[in-house]
């Protein structure tokens, strides 16, 4: 097998500054590079008009522009969630997806081919871990739904790194992406567009907070005690609640930002008031915001969502304790929109 090219969307500035180096290209075609790729969308080397067709073609033979092949896509009934299942230059099989909801364009994007931190009912976490993506893989799942939403004369607004894999265990790559994304001479969208979720890798946690960015935090918290917690996520075993909560206060005190705690709610699992009681008095003090889901359902975990009724009761309980509480739309479930829901039905085929 040849050796694969190296994939453009790899490459920061400085990558691609000396790439011109080496074939005696001028130093300003950097940004003319750079615009097309981040702010004009461009695919193909073809596709630049202010570029000479000598460098178009070493571009077309040195540097490859399709790290990422679709090879299924779903839309919701509503219309409103798009979900893509992509595949690498190596065959692995990464997920994307695009929400709208009124005037925003989200797109929910993956850090992993599969992941390894085993959440029971994760469809992701059942399929195990094949590797991490590359920071241009993470960048080229930004830009394909940006080139559909620019042909309707419309725009990516957010981006949660929640779909496949634990971007924590992949932290160079994830922020390196999510930098590339934010640069203000390219894609150029906001660092507080953004909200990456972690499981709760505690060092992780503190090197965050240290770098002091503008990027949300979430943490996937869906139990407030370690012997439920440890059954839904074994992660809690390594980096149990006692270690977790205080990294999250210190990620508040540190940064000045609050921290949004995720929970799938899971009937007469984490949806009793109980349970909503025990959250409270965990996060109490917190600037915090908690984010509660009907669980997403999947193929090999036997729970189910809880209801809408018991959804709003366990909202009401944190709202009356003066912790912040909504209930997310589920979005896409007619098309398995929940992370790895896609892949895994791909896999099951062969």
């Amino acid at each position: 097998m040849s050796e694969l090219k190296p994939l453009i969307y790899d490459c920061d500035r400085e990558a691609i500054k000396a790439l011109l180096a080496a074939w005696k290209q001028p130093a300003f075609r950097v940004n003319q590079i750079w615009e097309g790729l981040y702010r004009n969308l461009k695919k193909a080397p073809s596709e630049w008009s202010n570029l000479p067709s000598s460098l178009k073609s070493i571009l077309a033979e040195k540097v490859e522009f399709t790290g990422l092949i679709p090879i299924d896509r779903l839309q919701s009934s509503d219309g409103q969630t798009v979900k893509t299942l992509f595949s690498t230059r190596d065959g692995k099989s990464v997920e994307a997806v695009l929400m709208k909801y009124d005037e925003r364009r989200t797109l929910c994007i993956s850090t992993q081919a599969g992941c390894a931190m085993g959440c029971v009912f994760c469809a992701t976490g059942q399929m195990g871990f094949s590797r991490n993506l590359t920071s241009g893989e993470i960048v080229e799942q930004v830009l394909f739904y940006a080139r559909l939403l620019a042909e309707e004369n419309d725009h990516v607004t957010n981006i949660v790194v929640m779909g496949m894999g634990e971007p924590f265990q992949n932290y160079d790559n994830t922020l390196e992406a999510v930098d590339r994304l934010n640069d203000p001479r390219g894609f150029n969208l906001g660092a507080r567009r953004f909200t990456i979720s972690t499981v709760g890798l505690v060092p992780r946690i503190r090197q965050f907070a240290s770098e002091k960015r503008q990027i949300n935090l979430a943490v996937s918290l869906h139990a407030a005690n370690d012997e439920l917690r440890s059954k839904l996520l074994p992660i809690n075993t390594k980096y149990p609640l006692s270690e977790l909560i205080p990294a999250c206060r210190d990620y508040v005190e540190e940064t000045g930002r609050r921290i949004t705690f995720e929970w799938a709610l899971i009937q007469d699992v984490n949806d009793r008031l109980q349970d909503a009681k025990e959250l409270a008095e965990l996060i109490r003090g917190m600037i915090c915001h908690v984010n509660v889901i009907p669980l997403n359902p999947t193929h090999d975990y036997s729970g189910r969502a809880t209801t809408l009724e018991r959804a709003q009761e366990f909202a009401a309980e944190l709202n009356n304790t003066g912790i912040p509480c909504t209930i997310r739309l589920r979005r896409g479930i007619d098309i398995q929109a929940g992370c790895g829901q896609l892949a895994g039905k791909h896999k099951q085929k062969f």
